[in-house]
């Protein structure tokens, strides 16, 4: 972990470098107003702190729990300490996790209905007409 007043200012590559996330992203999170915008050298060059290191970590990690942009907006707006937390993010953490099961149950069906096409295909193997590419076709059929 960086402390601020030990590390100097370092430049976007170099960042980019230490969290894995190309340059084009850091200048996305800060167009998006993720990363505040951070000072520059005479000549135009982005020289980020420690805590913009650890902030881009962050949001890495919070992409990795599938929260979009605006909810890591929320999250690191609750991190700096700016309102009450421990509730609000119980709050977000159940929104997420009902919208993830959702989908694990939505990718269920679909996982089911493709193995039973796959039988299907796998019975009619020896046919000159495919059962699933009939049933796609028949406009009536919805599963």
């Amino acid at each position: 972990m960086y402390a601020e007043h030990t590390v100097p200012s370092v430049r976007i590559g170099q960042v980019a470098r230490e969290t894995g996330v190309t340059v084009d992203a850091i200048r996305f999170y800060e167009k998006q107003r993720l990363l505040k915008r951070p000072p520059r050298t005479e000549g135009g060059f982005r020289l980020f702190s420690g805590d913009d290191v650890q902030r881009i970590h962050f949001i890495r990690r919070a992409q990795h729990l599938g929260f979009s942009l605006n909810e890591i907006r929320e999250l690191l707006i609750l991190q700096s300490g700016e309102v009450a937390t421990c509730s609000h993010v119980r709050d977000l953490l159940t929104m997420k996790l009902r919208t993830v099961r959702e989908k694990i149950a939505e990718l269920q069906k679909l996982e089911n209905h493709l193995a039973e096409d796959l039988r299907k295909c796998e019975r009619a193997a020896r046919s000159t007409c495919c059962p699933v590419l009939d049933e796609i076709a028949d406009a009536n059929t919805d599963h």
